[in-house]
């Protein structure tokens, strides 16, 4: 069997896709996503300009020598353009690997170390109360982790506290970023009291979670992460950006919340000493940022041997390819922790048909041969491409900051 075609689908249902489908000369294809938000056409240009003529005539089989070709063969390794893309083209091989096999992608890892796959859901409010109400119309769908974010007095709405500006199609797509206003000490006195109300609401049967969205500096999560104990939540994610992973050592010497890191991360390197030192509880990386199936699987062996859990990043921003593609490795992986799942439009569904399954809070990929996601290229071609950005943010004052 040998690669005859690399096709590098760009499409829009409400969500810029980048979607790589590799054809074999026997009949046999397989697809992946190579989805960064805000930045999709590098990645198109990426594959289509350098990586898809390197693919034709060879084996697909040998799915680990094409990714050290594609890794070390470039010399400029890593970022995410690069990761992307050849997330990409190892997910459309192990979907061609997994049909050859005729077997689901799981049962090809290693099978199945659980029945089903616990996800978490968002919900938000630009007040407490707002948040609260959204929480439970959550727990009603089923959902038995959920990940709580609210508005802050005295600022307009911010990620993942309301609609803002522009939020339509399925997400934020402006043509170009608008600016959100960010204050930490007032966010830090709101967020204690929105987990206090909820845990008085519903309890504490629900799993909590929160993210911070890299906002904060170190002793500032510290006394956020210690100021939530009281309230168990099940992470604090991303609290502080992880260019400098030294930095989450003051964080683990002052609270015992759990920390949640990694949804912008590229390789096993970007996390190496935060898993070595335990300095963080769940990795976020991603089947389509962090190397496909093959990447990924060397990132969460290693957190295994520091007690770190999985929690793969899924917005809705990762197309439905790389949601299913991670839910057969959540499925195989034995340290498991959770898999977000923020949900899709019914437009999406349609263009990429799956065979993966949402039951209340859990998934399950499905038994369908390969990972089972694959792509309307028809109705593809009618949601064409559509510029878009996420937001930037700004302090009070006029300082740019981490959105």
């Amino acid at each position: 069997m040998k690669i005859k075609d690399v096709k590098v689908i760009v499409c829009s249902p409400g969500r810029n896709f980048v979607t790589v489908k590799i054809v074999t000369d026997e009949g046999l294809y397989g697809i992946g996503d190579g989805t960064v938000n805000g930045r999709e056409l590098s990645v198109v240009s990426y594959l289509q300009d350098h990586v898809a003529p390197l693919l034709i005539g060879r084996d697909p089989a040998q799915i680990e020598d094409i990714w050290q070709y594609l890794y070390r063969g470039a010399y400029w390794r890593r970022g995410p353009i690069t990761m992307a893309a050849i997330s990409a083209v190892d997910m459309a091989l192990w979907d061609i690997k997994a049909k050859a096999a005729n077997m689901p992608l799981y049962q090809l890892l290693g099978g199945a170390s659980r029945q089903k796959v616990m996800i978490y859901s968002h919900a938000q409010g630009m007040s407490i109360e707002e948040a609260v109400d959204a929480v439970g119309k959550k727990r009603d769908e089923g959902h038995v982790a959920i990940r709580c974010q609210v508005g802050i007095p005295g600022l307009p709405a911010v990620y993942g506290t309301g609609k803002g500006a522009k939020q339509d199609r399925g997400g934020m797509v402006e043509a170009l970023p608008h600016e959100e206003v960010w204050s930490t000490s007032r966010y830090m006195l709101h967020i204690p009291k929105l987990f206090a109300r909820l845990r008085d609401v519903y309890g504490d049967d629900l799993h909590l979670l929160h993210d911070t969205h890299h906002r904060l500096t170190p002793i500032e999560a510290a006394r956020l992460g210690k100021d939530l104990e009281p309230f168990r939540l099940f992470w604090l994610e991303d609290p502080v950006p992880a260019e400098l992973q030294e930095g989450y050592r003051l964080i683990r010497q002052h609270t015992t919340t759990p920390i949640a890191l990694g949804e912008v991360f590229n390789t096993i390197w970007d996390a190496r000493l935060l898993m070595e030192e335990q300095l963080i509880d769940y990795i976020r990386a991603t089947s389509v940022h962090a190397g496909g199936v093959t990447g990924l699987r060397r990132i969460f062996d290693f957190a295994s041997v520091y007690h770190i859990r999985t929690a793969c990043h899924g917005p809705m921003d990762v197309s439905p390819v790389a949601m299913g593609t991670n839910a057969h490795i959540d499925l195989w992986v034995p340290n498991f922790g959770i898999q977000e799942f923020s949900g899709y439009t019914p437009l999406m569904h349609e263009v990429f048909p799956h065979s993966w399954v949402q039951e209340g809070g859990y998934i399950h990929p499905g038994e369908a041969p390969g990972h089972g996601v694959d792509i309307d290229e028809a109705l593809a071609s009618k949601h064409p491409y559509q510029r878009a950005y996420l937001p930037v943010n700004r302090l009070e004052d006029g300082t740019l900051w981490h959105w």
